[in-house]
């Protein structure tokens, strides 16, 4: 915890810097969205069976890297998705995904992924996430999730506070 990814992001030109106007969409939602010093860092190494024909990570596989950065975070916070479900019968549902793919990732590359707790409330929870290169520090994808609290038959539940008291570590001090 308490990571930020480092600022090895490269432009594409190699002469001189370019102003603000000049760069390029990508490079200013990088620039506006870095994780907050407070985050979890997972690295994953895409395999053979996450690409397509062209070696490039299926998109859908994102969203998969992503749970990996929510379990990551979580564990670090002393529990794992098991126990909470085992011991208070209630479940992280997911009701919202979003990812913006910004550059590809291809097979046997490691990928950093870095996430984060963007708001939590009584009843629901969203996390942010962002997937960087690890050798170039290129933004390859940034999204969120929103989790709501539910019972083992669907219904709203308060998230207990055991474990409420856990995840409020992982806020940030803005959300």
């Amino acid at each position: 915890m308490g990571l930020r990814p480092p600022n090895r992001h490269r432009t594409a030109s190699t002469t001189a810097k370019p102003t603000k106007p000049q760069l390029l969409m990508s490079e200013r939602l990088r620039l506006a969205s870095q994780p907050p010093i407070y985050c979890t860092k997972r690295e994953i190494r895409v395999r053979y069976a996450d690409t397509d024909q062209m070696g490039v990570a299926y998109y859908s596989n994102y969203l998969v890297w992503f749970e990996v950065g929510r379990s990551e975070l979580c564990r670090q916070q002393g529990f794992s998705y098991a126990e909470m479900e085992s011991k208070t019968k209630v479940y992280l549902a997911v009701v919202e995904a979003y990812c913006r793919y910004h550059a590809p990732a291809f097979y046997d590359e490691i990928l950093e992924v870095f996430t984060w707790i963007d708001s939590l409330r009584k009843r629901a929870l969203s996390f942010q996430y962002q997937i960087v290169k690890k050798d170039t520090g290129v933004l390859v994808a940034s999204g969120n999730t929103t989790h709501v609290i539910l019972s083992k038959n669907g219904k709203p539940k308060t998230l207990p506070k055991e474990y409420a008291a856990r995840l409020k570590r992982a806020v940030p001090a803005q959300a």
